[in-house]
């Protein structure tokens, strides 16, 4: 098996409270002196890279809100032999960040999108308004993030009657919708919340599979 992607975690601050992933009031962060610098991570990612990888993905918790956060991406990006930056963002502070991240040599990026309605995303993430994360997409676009990908976690009697509005965002758009199914941890939403990745070819029949690209997704 060839090892040439990795993930790493530079914080695990947030700027929202989404109810499938955290309470209300939050959770005790590690301090500062408690996570990896980043000097470390440059250096890690540099022993990573002699080791094959060849693309890396920053997450959190949510990589922007930590300080410094696109210098990190900045010095990766000068790494040799590293081709691809991603992050995975929930969106919110984008807008006014993003041209400088693709200047730092960030190549892609995965956002958060639970609900398109503002609403729903305000009862989901407690703290978020939609209106940031529309207008942090708009400024990826601008910024020359064209082929986005968005992770929607389903969710029954929530967000399940969205799932084509959520499909039709990539007919019009060279995006990717990324269905992920909800971890059964005991949220607020029910026994019934579950359920599997199915239930969106059963939504949508005229979906058609293609060729695997390598990862655990399914792709259609």
């Amino acid at each position: 098996r060839t090892i040439d992607y990795v993930r790493i975690s530079i914080t695990d601050r947030c700027n929202l409270r989404c109810i499938y992933c955290m309470p209300q009031e939050g959770v005790t962060c590690l301090g500062h002196g408690d996570i990896l610098t980043f000097e470390e991570i440059e250096r890690v990612v540099r022993a990573l890279q002699h080791l094959g990888v060849r693309y890396v993905r920053v997450t959190g918790g949510e990589p922007m809100a930590r300080l410094g956060c696109l210098d990190l991406v900045d010095r990766i990006h000068h790494i040799p032999g590293i081709e691809e930056i991603a992050m995975t963002t929930n969106g919110i502070l984008l807008d006014g960040q993003v041209s400088r991240a693709k200047q730092a040599g960030l190549n892609a990026l995965n956002i958060s999108l639970d609900t398109l309605r503002p609403e729903r995303f305000a009862a989901m993430t407690r703290l978020g308004t939609l209106r940031d994360v529309l207008d942090g997409i708009e400024a990826a676009e601008a910024a020359g993030f064209h082929d986005l990908k968005f992770d929607t976690v389903l969710i029954g009697g929530f967000n399940d009657d969205e799932i084509e509005d959520f499909v039709n965002l990539s007919r019009g758009h060279p995006w990717e919708m990324r269905f992920i199914e909800l971890m059964p941890m005991g949220t607020e939403f029910g026994e019934t919340a579950y359920l599997p990745c199915d239930t969106v070819l059963e939504r949508l029949p005229e979906l058609r599979p293609e060729e695997p690209d390598g990862g655990v997704a399914r792709l259609y």
